[in-house]
């Protein structure tokens, strides 16, 4: 179990997270109103052209997914620390290792639950064309 001085540090260390994440989410979607990508499709001249238009654009996209995805599960752990749950596995309700609290402050899950978790959720590993 978590000291109250623990829970306390890593309220602070998701809480300052959360923020840089906030930030960088709203950063991105700035760029991503920038006029180079309107200007970029609009000088576009050939299919190779489009290609690299619509390459910048996902790639854009996909930043702001990957930090919209890490700030839900910041905002799931300092619920966890508001609801007195933080730090107790999902699954198997025993104490998160607190060497893996301090490399993912987020992780809802022990490392055996996670890898678990992983094996039976994972997406195909095959090409399904």
């Amino acid at each position: 179990m978590l000291s109250h001085a623990q829970l306390q540090e890593f309220k602070g260390i998701l809480e300052k997270r959360y923020f840089e994440l906030r930030e960088e989410i709203r950063q991105a979607l700035l760029k991503s109103d920038n006029e180079q990508y309107i200007d970029l499709a609009g000088q576009v001249h050939d299919l190779e052209d489009q290609s690299v238009a619509d390459l910048l654009v996902d790639v854009n996209l996909a930043a702001i997914t990957r930090h919209i995805n890490e700030l839900r599960e910041v905002e799931d752990a300092l619920m966890r620390i508001a609801k007195g749950a933080y730090g107790v596995c999902v699954d198997t309700g025993e104490p998160i290792e607190l060497e893996r609290l301090k490399v993912q402050p987020a992780a809802k899950r022990t490392r055996a639950a996670q890898e678990a978790y992983e094996k039976t959720h994972a997406g195909p590993t095959h090409s399904s064309l």
